[in-house]
């Protein structure tokens, strides 16, 4: 029992609370079992929930380090895709063809950046503290939105008349 209380542990530090939770509550419960069949005496039983619960938390562990991988894979990919649309559209509006719009016709693409911009900061922080699920989070719909904003800045620098040149 000791030895399964010590992979339940394990894992929980490998992070299975989040990326195998249900394998980890499944330990816990065989582990539960183990200590009731103690209590009543009947020790092979409690060896036979001891030895499930030591391998469902070190199943628990492995998938744990093999969806924070995962986690992390996807949140430095959805960085890179924001961080790149962020620049992009930075870019653009520094266009001398954009720059000259008119503000009402920039507010909205300025926003998305803005917005965007606040969200990339925050997805880095939690990027840093190892919060990957939270990186998605705090970036979902950006990426979409700046590919609005772009768009809509190119379909308004289309609109305007050509400036004649002096």
């Amino acid at each position: 029992m000791d030895q399964a209380q010590g992979a339940i542990d394990a894992a929980r530090a490998a992070g299975a609370n989040e990326y195998a939770s249900a394998e980890l509550t499944a330990a816990a419960d065989a582990l539960a079992k183990s200590e009731a069949a103690a209590t009543q005496r009947d020790y092979r039983l409690a060896l036979n929930h001891a030895l499930d619960s030591r391998e469902r938390a070190q199943a628990a562990a492995k998938a744990a380090v093999q969806g924070r991988a995962v986690a992390r894979g996807d949140a430095e990919r959805a960085l890179a895709e924001v961080d790149a649309l962020l620049k992009r559209a930075r870019t653009r509006l520094n266009d001398p063809e954009v720059s000259t719009l008119p503000a009402r016709l920039v507010r909205e693409p300025v926003g998305a950046v803005e917005s965007a911009n606040k969200a990339l900061q925050e997805a880095r922080s939690a990027f840093v503290a190892d919060e990957y699920a939270h990186v998605g989070t705090r970036l979902q719909g950006h990426a979409a939105a700046l590919q609005r904003a772009l768009a809509a800045l190119d379909a308004a620098a289309a609109s305007q008349p050509p400036r004649r040149r002096r």
